[in-house]
């Protein structure tokens, strides 16, 4: 806005008083107003510099308004929404730090969602609930209009029992601007706007707020929602996990149950079969087991079962398999062997189990097994019956040849 000094006549100040308000009309704020020349037309002049002037505040307030929401409105999740609003506000609302909480369903209680400061510790962290019903809050849920403390420290005077007074004081905050949060006519929360200063806040900053509430509100309502979507398919993706480890492994010993591991024995003989290698599998059994249960007890022996299978488990690789097969049979599909690598890992195997006694049930019991090696050089043609069926040949092997050892069968196509 520009205040011309050249003398004017009357009738040529009225005609630029005009023409000032037909630009002010169309938009354009930073017009020529005439200097003061006659006291009745003077005052006409000074009213619409007044009026100038606000107009392009407004202006300019709207523009950084609309820059605020257009970075906002970029987010989907109620954190990063609430990041976005922390980075950009302060254009508009001066703040030292910002805290958001979400009202319970019954409105009887908010809670602390999120929060940042400028200042390094934070005593007012996420989690914090306190009662809405009743306080000081719910005065601004009822009447729908932001509340300014100026002087936190005088209010945490009158009010001793704040806690949530007495934890942002504690960070060093002094004033603070609590502004209600209502989406579609339903309170969801409040957004707090808080300065290390006293006498941060006017009227002034509860009118900018109120003119962006109801789209803050509903961008963190829609945001909530989506979190809680997000949240929800994590939950239905742990659940189906969960589910998937249930029908695939066996409850005892943790590990694959038959029909997970016969599976997988199936999938390595069509990938052997395409790739034209080999493959082997191990058919392993703890040695005399029936006595662990007659002497100990079933327990014990459940425990036998978990210490073998977890033993065997630690000492194969990522890209073998171990099944529990039945009873105390357990299966092993070595998708990334030879023959005589097969043994070598049939051997490992045997010797981690049988290398050390087992503390179960305030005893060392001391375990071995027996194990069947069956490997088919080509598998064409080879069904996992057939693998199973020699390996499980192989096993009575070492079981008839005195248990605690290792027999190979070749499987031939």
């Amino acid at each position: 806005m520009a205040i011309d000094r050249y003398p004017m006549t009357p009738d040529q100040q009225v005609q630029a008083y005009l023409d000032a308000i037909r630009s002010i009309r169309e938009g354009i704020s930073n017009v020529s107003i005439p200097e003061d020349q006659a006291e009745h037309i003077g005052v006409l002049g000074l009213e619409l510099m007044k009026l100038a002037e606000s107009l392009e505040q407004h202006f300019d307030e709207a523009k950084k308004l609309q820059q605020i929401a257009e970075e906002v409105t970029g987010g989907l999740f109620l954190d990063d929404v609430l990041n976005r609003i922390y980075d950009s506000f302060s254009l508009v609302i001066p703040y030292n730090r910002m805290g958001c909480a979400l009202l319970s369903d019954d409105r009887s209680e908010v809670t602390s969602f999120w929060g940042r400061s400028d200042a390094n510790d934070l005593k007012m962290m996420p989690g914090f609930t306190a009662r809405s019903a009743g306080s000081s809050l719910q005065n601004i849920l009822d009447t729908g209009n932001p509340r300014i403390l100026n002087d936190l420290e005088a209010y945490l005077y009158e009010h001793p029992d704040s806690v949530s007074t007495q934890l942002v004081v504690a960070e060093g905050v002094r004033s603070s601007l609590t502004c209600p949060l209502i989406a579609q006519g339903k309170p969801i929360g409040f957004l707090f706007f808080s300065s290390f200063e006293k006498n941060t806040y006017r009227g002034l900053h509860q009118g900018v707020f109120l003119r962006i509430a109801a789209q803050l509100s509903m961008l963190i309502e829609k945001s909530r929602l989506y979190q809680e979507i997000v949240d929800l398919n994590r939950e239905l993706m742990q659940a189906q996990k969960v589910l998937e480890e249930q029908a695939t492994h066996d409850a005892l010993t943790l590990i694959y149950n038959r029909k997970a591991i016969e599976g997988l024995l199936q999938v390595q003989l069509s990938r052997a079969q395409r790739l034209g290698r080999g493959l082997g599998v191990i058919m392993v059994d703890v040695d005399l087991f029936k006595q662990f249960n007659d002497i100990y007890g079933h327990l014990v022996g459940d425990k036998v079962l978990q210490a073998v299978a977890l033993s065997m488990s630690e000492n194969l690789r990522d890209y073998n398999y171990i099944g529990r097969f039945g009873g105390e049979e357990f299966l092993i599909v070595l998708s990334e062997a030879d023959s005589e690598s097969s043994m070598r890992i049939a051997e490992r195997l045997r010797c981690a189990v049988g290398g050390h006694a087992f503390p179960i049930a305030d005893r060392q019991l001391a375990v071995t097994i027996s194990a069947g090696v069956a490997f088919a050089e080509s598998v064409v043609g080879v069904q996992a019956n057939d693998l199973i069926a020699a390996a499980d040949e192989a096993l009575y092997d070492a079981k008839r040849q005195g248990r605690n050892r290792v027999a190979f069968r070749h499987l031939d196509a």
